[in-house]
């Protein structure tokens, strides 16, 4: 028998601490309890542009941008305009063709590189890149698929079989055949790998996000297209993360000259406000795998292209050009990079700053291993490695007010990805913040002690 049920009104409604039993009893305990220990069960009820408001009023800077979701911020009034366009429009109708998708492959091809031309389109940056692998499968009729370490592709199986950390993988084995790993960066090793021909696609991001924000030798990328085009393979490029302006071209792999056989799509192709993921591929790649009527149905997706989300899509990329995002991007990110490369000079806890445009990160030296280390049995060393990311991000936001995460493949690293429309004053409020934090935190205890009074005190408010 169906008991009271909450109306769209009552949810709206909910106040912090009920949310936080609905995630305990009905989504995932154990996130519950990670997010409430830091202090990060707030909950958030406003946004607009690269500010969000908690239930108390209080106004946070959001420079964790939805893992690169969120190029043009929170609500931008022209997405929530061009939803309000097509409320009465058929969101989807499968016996049909949408007209906004087509309006939406016909920009993408305009604005990808080179001959890049042919669109899927889903819901999500996983579902593009599963899309991808089973594209470069088919159209070349060969099994194996080449990834790096520490890259991030997804957890669908697919795109968790070419996701280069094991902790995510081990659980759920065996994954996907066929799926073997080198090392980023290594041109040496992917050749090896490319020898036997029988290589469907090499898949990687032209900057790892998740893999501590890393960007690769300066050539790595024309230099891997080339070698998978002289052993016929395709060459996958993951744009999800870099795309859209992010990194201060409206493509990272741009800044090679890179034209890659198929790049995925997804986070901020939606706005911030609509799920949609893409791939977009050369023709002549499509048509060996998909062309033909007898082929035409062969990978399909139920909400895949509906117009809502082809609206958001065609709003999100109109304003990402109208205002010259990558652009501000590549002037905002250097004067960002800049300043907290000042701050990396006079605090030895910051071991590196890298990043490319508004896609940074900071990564912290581990500490040495002293008599601490030795007493806990390295212990200290361990906590350094897995969470010093998350104590500086928990700093950030209880402190500062400042929303930002650490990188899933390397928790030792703060990412710093706010939404392109960031102002100069914004960023030196997070330059500051930092400053501040190092300053009064001079290691890894400091660290701890100020995480444990946080978690003390968020238990004591439950």
């Amino acid at each position: 028998m169906i008991k009271d049920l909450l109306t769209l009104d009552e949810a709206l409604k909910l106040n912090r601490k009920q949310v936080r039993q609905h995630y305990e009893n009905y989504i995932n305990p154990g996130l519950a309890n990670l997010l409430g220990l830091l202090d990060f069960d707030k909950q958030f009820v406003r946004a607009q542009g690269v500010s969000v408001w908690d239930s108390d009023g209080h106004e946070y800077l959001d420079f964790l941008g939805g893992y690169g979701s969120l190029n043009i911020g929170h609500n931008h009034p022209r997405v929530i305009e061009a939803l309000e366009k097509v409320r009465s429009v058929p969101n989807f109708l499968q016996a049909s063709m949408g007209t906004l998708a087509s309006a939406l492959a016909y920009n993408l091809a305009q604005i990808t590189p080179g001959d890049l031309g042919r669109s899927f389109f889903g819901n999500s940056g996983a579902e593009a890149v599963e899309g991808a692998l089973k594209l470069a499968r088919a159209a070349t009729k060969k099994p194996r698929i080449i990834y790096v370490e520490g890259s991030f592709h997804g957890k669908t199986y697919g795109a968790l079989s070419v996701t280069g950390r094991a902790k995510y993988q081990t659980a759920f084995g065996p994954l996907v055949p066929g799926t073997e790993v080198v090392p980023f960066g290594d041109l040496a090793a992917l050749e090896e790998k490319l020898r036997s021909r029988d290589v469907a696609a090499f898949i990687v991001e032209p900057i790892q996000g998740e893999g501590g924000v890393k960007v690769p030798p300066e050539g790595y990328l024309k230099a891997a297209l080339e070698l998978c085009h002289r052993h016929d393979a395709l060459l996958i490029l993951d744009e999800i993360q870099t795309g859209f302006g992010r990194t201060g071209r409206m493509f990272a792999a741009e800044f090679e000259d890179v034209v890659p056989d198929v790049m995925c799509l997804a986070k901020s192709l939606g706005g911030g406000i609509m799920p949609i993921g893409a791939y977009i591929a050369r023709p002549e790649v499509w048509d060996r795998a998909y062309g033909g009527i007898d082929r035409a149905i062969l990978h399909t997706s139920t909400f895949g292209g509906n117009s809502w989300a082809a609206a958001a899509g065609l709003a999100a990329i109109e304003v990402i050009i109208k205002e010259n995002l990558p652009a501000e991007a590549a002037r905002k990110g250097d004067y960002f990079l800049g300043k907290l490369r000042d701050l990396g000079a006079r605090f030895p806890l910051i071991k590196e700053v890298r990043g490319r445009g508004l896609l940074i990160g900071v990564e912290f030296e581990k500490p040495a291993k002293g008599w601490m280390d030795r007493l806990t049995g390295g212990a200290v060393n361990k906590l350094s490695e897995e969470y010093l990311g998350a104590m500086v991000a928990g700093e950030l936001q209880n402190r500062h007010r400042i929303i930002t995460a650490y990188t899933l493949n390397n928790p030792n690293v703060i990412r710093l990805e706010p939404p392109l429309t960031v102002t100069y004053e914004q960023i030196d409020q997070v330059v500051e913040a930092l400053e501040d934090i190092f300053t009064r935190n001079k290691g890894l205890l400091s660290f701890t002690l100020s995480t444990a009074r946080t978690a003390v005190g968020s238990m004591l408010r439950r």
